[in-house]
């Protein structure tokens, strides 16, 4: 007998629409990329890969995707109209469909302009009953699902950055679940990808950023509950 690793294995997840994969998990990329881009969004560009793109339009990927990006969950009423919801926000957004070098069909990249010209960048795939996993954040490999607090940070590869982190969030009293350390290609620049049980504040977020080496770090929230624009 296949072991159930999740209860939307059998029941599926509560969502507005016909497909967990095209509509629960592309909400669930939508809010993630927003939290990475930490809102004041602007401009948008989503590339839809395989089946994203294939039959997204009936399956309501793109609804899903804007709702997302608004701080929707899949079961907001309001989904089934955040293409106009969005627009009405004042935030461009645009949808292509693009080969993307990727294993998974129902994938996504998510392009973010900020007001301030910044642009963010994530890339991640539904994978089934709701669930997904984020495979790139501004270049940088990571692999996340998007139900734990989250730290991403990109930093000069140099010595005892990992320990400074990790230090700072113990005298925190936050509780690492996963910990996943990226070296870039160049072997100059690395990423942590942290997640953690306990939510970090934006003081421990801000310890973190004036660490020497240390050029961006971002803070994902858990994808629970309704956080609208």
């Amino acid at each position: 007998m296949k072991d159930v690793n999740s209860i939307f294995e059998v029941l599926g997840p509560i969502m507005i629409g016909p497909s967990s994969s095209h509509t629960a998990g592309a909400a669930r990329l939508g809010k993630i990329a927003r939290y990475a881009a930490q809102k004041d969004i602007k401009k948008i560009l989503v590339y839809l890969h395989g089946s994203f793109a294939e039959t997204g339009d009936g399956h309501g990927t793109k609804k899903a995707i804007a709702a997302g990006l608004l701080g929707m969950e899949p079961y907001d009423e309001r989904l089934r109209n955040s293409l106009n919801i969005i627009k009405e926000k004042d935030i461009d957004i645009h949808f292509e469909s693009k080969e993307l070098e990727v294993n998974h069909p129902n994938t996504a990249m998510i392009i973010i302009e900020k007001k301030n010209g910044e642009k963010v960048t994530v890339t991640g795939s539904s994978i089934g009953g709701g669930a997904v996993t984020v495979t790139e954040i501004n270049g940088f490999n990571v692999e996340l699902s998007g139900d734990y607090y989250t730290i991403i940070t990109k930093h000069i590869d140099a010595k005892g950055i990992i320990r400074d982190v990790t230090g700072i969030l113990a005298e925190e009293g936050v509780n690492i679940a996963n910990m996943k350390v990226v070296r870039g290609y160049d072997k100059k620049e690395a990423s942590m990808v942290i997640e953690t049980d306990e939510i970090v504040g934006e003081k421990v977020v801000d310890k973190i950023k004036k660490i020497k080496n240390m050029t961006d770090v971002i803070y994902i929230l858990p994808i629970k509950e309704n956080d609208d624009v």
